[in-house]
């Protein structure tokens, strides 16, 4: 399994066929999927489905798709981050993003929430993007109501770009963004 990169406190690692029960666990839990258009997932559509779109991603793009995020002292699975082509999103549409735009999105298990973690993984994989693999702009979304989420976003230095109501949910998002130009290194080796 290939690791993407390293934090002082994460693993980013690619998903494994041994990740099922990590994210039928992660998925099951009406917390973490709340603002989401997510609900729990069968093992098997986990298996026969989800996993191999994310294996097809690692095989078609190099240092993009979604991560099992580990933590390091406890080697424990505490969720994912994904940072891939924003055309693969289910909201994408021309007019809100450039379908070459690169999509931060993380999702955590709740008992390791309030830790910073977010923001860590989601600094590196910005900085990584900008540094090593030609990003030239992050964008992020999630529904208004996600105060906690929205913050992970400015903490990781990204800027509200638009506000727009997302149809197919009837809720309103909010689309926040970092172009490489704006990038600023500190920002994303400090916590």
């Amino acid at each position: 399994m290939k690791i993407l990169l390293e934090t002082e406190r994460l693993i980013l690692r690619q998903f494994t066929e041994d990740d099922t029960d990590n994210l039928f666990e992660l998925n099951s839990d009406p917390e973490v999927v709340r603002f989401t258009q997510d609900r729990q997932i069968e093992r098997s559509v986990i298996q026969t489905e989800m996993l191999p779109k994310i294996f097809a991603y690692y095989e078609k793009y190099d240092g993009y798709g979604v991560w099992a995020a580990i933590e390091k002292s406890s080697q424990e699975f505490i969720g994912w981050f994904l940072f891939r082509a924003v055309e693969y999103a289910s909201y994408f549409d021309p007019a809100l993003a450039n379908k070459s735009d690169i999509e931060l999105g993380y999702r955590l298990r709740k008992v390791f929430w309030g830790k910073g973690y977010a923001t860590e993984g989601s600094k590196a994989l910005i900085f990584k993007g900008f540094e090593d693999l030609g990003t030239q702009c992050v964008v992020s979304v999630a529904l208004t109501a996600n105060v906690a989420s929205i913050r992970v976003m400015q903490k990781a230095g990204l800027k509200l770009e638009k506000r727009f109501i997302y149809e197919a949910i009837g809720q309103e998002v909010v689309i926040y963004v970092l172009p490489k130009d704006e990038f600023k290194v500190k920002n994303c080796i400090t916590n």
